[in-house]
């Protein structure tokens, strides 16, 4: 026993939220740390404003759902400090908070990683140029203040984030210059062995998205199997080029480009646990290695939602009830007959919600160009470093990622790796012949967040938070 709470949770979206009423209601004494102001998560991010305004009618069901688990983790009796940065952590387990100024670090007796997932980094010609930004970006602004662009935006990108936001989009008044879906046509043939299968599992699903696809196919200009986009302009986005696969061209005016493909679990503080991590081939990314409550391979530390796997706010709501009822077991506060008798019908819901995943999976597999851009093209934006100088790395030697971040500085900006890491892992496999897997990614080390010098001087390694 540590003197800290039984149960600390890093985020508050759906798996951190859902994770913290449950282990409540088995007595367990929890605290929940979040980065941002007030609970939500990125998926359900600002829903306590936004639930009882014409905002929540523009972003949908699946949104207004999250406002009844704030209730309930609102009124959980789980202890809550919002506005929490994690910028370290440790076996133990011990995590390293910034909050208003001062570091501080919280002893528990378990840990919950609830920390979600981030767009797929996405590198190509032009991607740094203002006018560029992610759909999850944007969405984030819709969901955050109301706020939608004042003229027509061109959206390039696959996965049904992309369609999702271009109908709130155009429900929120806005305008869409054209859509470029960049899902390869080669796709469908795999993802078609899928459709009966989602069809059967997540029929409400499988219609509502075909939906949003007809309906954008309606009501703007739809262009698809694009394989490769470039951004064009001085100071600023001017012009959009794109071709497709079957050779056809065009370049258009633009001042605004919002671009997706996917998202990948975020494990850097998996990564700085020295957490075993494994290569879902699915999805293209890696993600920690769990048990079937959600435990990685460092005792007494779990990791639900978007964090463990891609699947959305439902299943990640499941994963950390499954989560929180393994930590209140392991507390001695259920048995395992209990134990197994009350995961039973959580995991059948999480089974249904995960229904989809394979065909979703197999339709939006991000095409080549995401994963080995151009050698103009910056891979790290934080220290300027293109593709080329990654090859030019990789021509000496084998060098693994690490070797390249010290050669070259990439990966050591404010983002510390999280949106170049993969692509420096593809060119090295590219270009020696290797895997992704083989190759790995950078070393995590701490701080993984910003923490400014004054926050890190305040800090007293022997004051835990009771």
């Amino acid at each position: 026993m540590t003197g800290g709470p039984d149960l600390l949770i890093v985020g508050a979206g759906p798996a951190g939220m859902s994770a913290a009423v449950v282990a409540r209601r088995h007595g367990l004494d929890v605290l929940v740390v979040d980065e941002q102001s007030a609970p939500g998560g990125q998926i359900w991010r600002n829903i306590e404003t936004a639930a009882d305004t014409s905002r929540a009618g523009i972003l949908g069901k699946a949104y207004s759902d999250g406002a009844d688990v704030v209730r309930r983790f609102r009124a959980s009796g789980a202890g809550y400090l919002p506005g929490a940065r994690v910028w370290h952590l440790e076996p133990g387990p011990r995590a390293f908070i910034a909050q208003n100024g001062v570091a501080r670090c919280i002893d528990a007796n378990a840990i919950l990683l609830a920390t979600g997932a981030q767009e797929r980094p996405l590198p190509f010609p032009g991607w740094t140029l203002p006018g560029v930004m992610t759909v999850g970006a944007a969405q984030i602004l819709l969901k955050s203040s109301g706020q939608i662009p004042d003229e027509p935006v061109w959206i390039a990108g696959t996965g049904p984030l992309s369609l999702l936001y271009a109908i709130q989009l155009l429900k929120a008044g806005g305008r869409i210059a054209g859509f470029l879906d960049t899902a390869p046509s080669a796709n469908l043939a795999g993802a078609f062995r899928e459709l009966a299968g989602a069809f059967l599992g997540a029929p409400g699903d499988m219609l509502k998205g075909f939906g949003w696809l007809m309906a954008l196919r309606r009501q703007v200009r739809f262009i698809g199997n694009v394989k490769e986009i470039e951004a064009i302009g001085n100071e600023a986005l001017e012009r959009l080029r794109y071709i497709t696969a079957n050779g056809r061209s065009a370049t258009v005016d633009a001042r605004l480009l919002f671009v997706h493909e996917g998202i990948v679990p975020t494990i850097h503080p998996t990564l700085a646990l020295g957490c075993k991590h494994i290569w879902n081939a699915a999805q293209d990314s890696f993600a920690p290695d769990l048990d079937t409550w959600g435990e990685t391979s460092v005792s007494d530390v779990f990791v639900a939602g978007d964090g463990a796997r891609i699947g959305g706010a439902q299943a990640a709501c499941h994963l950390g009830e499954l989560a929180a009822l393994r930590v209140a077991a392991k507390a001695g506060r259920l048995s395992r007959a209990q134990l197994a008798a009350v995961a039973a019908p959580v995991r059948k819901r999480l089974k249904a919600a995960l229904a989809i995943r394979p065909f979703l999976d197999r339709l939006y597999r991000p095409r080549s160009a995401v994963f080995v851009p151009p050698e103009a093209t910056l891979v790290c934006r934080c220290e300027e470093v293109s593709a080329a100088r990654i090859l030019e790395q990789a021509a000496a030697g084998r060098p693994d990622p690490n070797q390249v971040k010290a050669f070259t500085r990439a990966g050591m900006g404010p983002c510390q790796g999280r949106q170049c890491s993969y692509t420096v892992a593809s060119l090295l496999a590219a270009k020696e012949g290797r895997t992704v897997p083989d190759v790995g990614l950078y070393r995590v080390r701490p701080p993984f967040k910003p923490i400014t010098l004054a926050e890190l001087a305040a800090l007293d390694a022997g004051a835990v938070i009771p």
